[in-house]
């Protein structure tokens, strides 16, 4: 592998599996009938968008990147050596992301307790301090990313994109961090789990 080799890495909690497959129903229903969420004139075809398949469903908490191979150990050993506890999120509202120009279509995640803040804070801050990386300055906000779009997939108008069914009634505690490093491919990315740390419960 050559010196400059670098992965593409973020770290993660994993809703249960019956979580994530309800969320995906709910996205595939939400875009099902795609035409419908045309403009009235549309200046060009909208192109379809992809909905994620469920294994491919996580609650980011650290986008590192492209980062150096040789910090993988380090980075794996921290997410390893975690000993936090977590308490129970629930779904909450559709999001588009970013709202002017949307890449994609989410769902927040409300973490009432704070909890799991306190999680990505304590994490971003000794993933900063063990390589080059720089956390996002903005204020973290928990969501699960369920749809990509294409490009021309979606109206860029607010007034002109469709309304949402309700998101599901779904609550989860996660279990586990994961430190992951993002495959790319024709289908889509997918993730390989490079070191993992089990939660345990807040006390509630």
């Amino acid at each position: 592998m050559s010196r400059g080799a670098t992965a593409r890495l973020f770290v993660a909690v994993d809703p249960p599996a019956q979580v994530r497959e309800g969320l995906v129903e709910w996205a595939r229903e939400a875009v099902a009938d795609w035409s419908s969420w045309a403009p009235r004139r549309p200046r060009r075809p909208l192109r379809a968008p992809r909905v994620l398949q469920p294994e491919a469903v996580h609650l980011t908490l650290c986008f590192l990147g492209s980062r150096p191979v040789g910090e993988i150990s380090a980075l794996g050993a921290a997410v390893e050596a975690l000993a936090e506890g977590a308490a129970e999120l629930s779904v909450g509202a559709p999001l588009w992301l970013p709202p002017s120009r949307p890449h994609a279509l989410a769902v927040e995640i409300r973490d009432r307790s704070g909890a799991l803040s306190e999680l990505q804070a304590g994490l971003s801050a000794t993933l900063s301090h063990l390589s080059g990386w720089e956390p996002e300055r903005r204020r973290f906000r928990p969501h699960i990313t369920l749809v990509r779009m294409r490009a021309g997939s979606v109206p860029t108008p607010a007034g002109e994109r469709p309304l949402l069914a309700a998101t599901p009634q779904l609550r989860f505690t996660p279990e586990a961090v994961v430190l992951y490093r993002s495959m790319p491919g024709p289908g889509g990315s997918t993730y390989d789990p490079l070191a993992t740390s089990a939660l345990g419960r807040v006390a509630g």
